[in-house]
């Protein structure tokens, strides 16, 4: 157990965790495991700033598998996916939410693409791959809003270049691409972000869902939406895919 470690496991107990992530082991691909493991945990609550820390107050490493958001929903699943036990899970959590492993406010990955620049080991940006032609590219400076102001305080803006594939371009051809398990991000216009929320791709027979920690209305919690019809009306997708380890 690390240091400044906080462990929320609502309906969870760490014996049913080292349970599934046997199962879990044993699947071959790392669409196929994202796929399984993240069924578990549909209908849980959605439940936001779950995260402990900030410029002014110290960061505490948390497990809070009794409220998601959509980018703790897939912390979780993603270090999940490379974890045999519970304790392994802890140490990929840690490598995976925080740059070098190092418990901060400073290094935790805040954005999604920070895991194509930090966690290159683990995923990779396929969304040009996919797009192809269709891919367009921004040039984003994270964390400074159009006035200058910061989103995050004591966080550094950071320049970085953003491909995604516009949703009107988006048809069954460019879906048919989209591996089951692949992180999606939602592009955002936005002066200072690169998306506004993240979800996993779900491949079941003829159809594709996006798996998301939803803030939505009722819905407010974990479910499986449609993907063609979540992202009509959305400016975009990011498209990060998990390596196999």
């Amino acid at each position: 157990m690390y240091e400044k470690t906080r462990i929320t496991l609502g309906a969870w107990s760490q014996a049913r965790i080292d349970k599934l992530l046997v199962q879990a082991s044993r699947i071959d691909g790392a669409g196929s495991r994202i796929a399984f493991l993240s069924r578990h945990f549909l209908d849980t609550p959605y439940g936001e700033s779950t995260l402990i820390g900030s410029d002014g107050v110290p960061e505490e490493l948390v497990v809070n598998l009794a409220a998601l958001d959509c980018f703790t929903f897939i912390d979780y699943i993603e270090a999940m996916r490379l974890a045999s036990s519970f304790a392994e899970f802890l140490k990929r959590l840690r490598e995976i939410r925080y740059r070098e492993g190092v418990v901060s406010y400073v290094s935790r990955n805040h954005f999604f693409t920070d895991w194509k620049e930090f966690n290159g080991r683990l995923v990779s940006d396929v969304t040009a791959m996919i797009g192809r032609e269709r891919t367009r590219q921004s040039s984003k400076t994270l964390n400074r809003k159009t006035d200058g102001s910061l989103f995050l305080e004591g966080i550094p803006a950071r320049s970085r270049a953003v491909d995604y594939i516009p949703s009107t371009t988006i048809d069954q051809d460019l879906v048919d691409r989209l591996h089951n398990g692949d992180y999606t991000g939602i592009y955002t216009d936005t002066d200072g972000l690169d998306v506004s929320h993240v979800g996993i791709v779900i491949k079941e027979s003829t159809r594709v869902y996006l798996r998301h920690a939803s803030s939505a209305g009722a819905s407010r919690r974990v479910i499986d939406q449609l993907f063609g019809d979540y992202v009509k009306e959305k400016p975009g997708v990011v498209v990060l895919r998990p390596r196999t380890i």
